[in-house]
């Protein structure tokens, strides 16, 4: 009996600890973006690498493979191969919002618009306050022509990441083209 309880306590210890630690995750990249959004903030790009850090730990090392290899593949420029290691990734995690941005990058990268803002939508469902998704839904909709909801997705983005020039110069070069007209 004892035994069996130590054995009941050990399962359960083990099946906790990856779901605190993402928890806990969860609650620390929460108080990196709110500080990130600070406008005063000086070492923002500390806390910007942290958040990636922290985005980037699924708590599952099947998982954290299949995007090493995936991120690898496409550095290398191999769609295919960067293709099928996300797909499986975004199989496999369907929660975690790195996979799918993961995959909407490689499909950004190929030209392939549609499916691209079909897996951001996917990381803003999962992550709102994700500024790369954001942003990178940004740049397709104003190479779409769709200044006013680029404009909408560049200003969530400056919102929560008020520092990355990137982001800063995209809203000043839409809010020119729109004229000056806000939304």
């Amino acid at each position: 009996m004892k035994r069996a309880f130590h054995n009941i306590a050990l399962a359960a210890l083990l099946c906790g600890v990856p779901l605190l630690a993402a928890a806990q995750d969860g609650n620390r990249v929460d108080t990196l973006l709110d500080r990130l959004a600070q406008p005063d903030l000086r070492n923002w790009s500390v806390i910007e690498e942290e958040i990636y850090m922290l985005w980037l730990r699924s708590g599952s090392a099947s998982a954290d493979y299949l995007l090493s290899q995936g991120r690898a593949a496409l550095a290398a420029g191999d769609m295919e191969a960067a293709y099928n290691h996300l797909t499986a990734l975004t199989d496999h995690a369907p929660e975690f919002a790195e996979g799918w941005n993961a995959r909407a990058t490689m499909f950004f990268e190929a030209n392939r618009y549609g499916p691209s803002i079909a897996d951001i939508q996917r990381v803003l469902a999962l992550e709102p306050r994700h500024f790369g998704a954001l942003t990178g839904l940004g740049f397709m909709l104003e190479d779409m022509g769709q200044l006013e909801d680029a404009l909408r997705a560049f200003r969530a983005a400056q919102a929560i990441h008020p520092h990355r020039d990137e982001i800063n110069e995209a809203v000043n070069r839409v809010e020119r083209a729109l004229g000056g007209q806000t939304l």
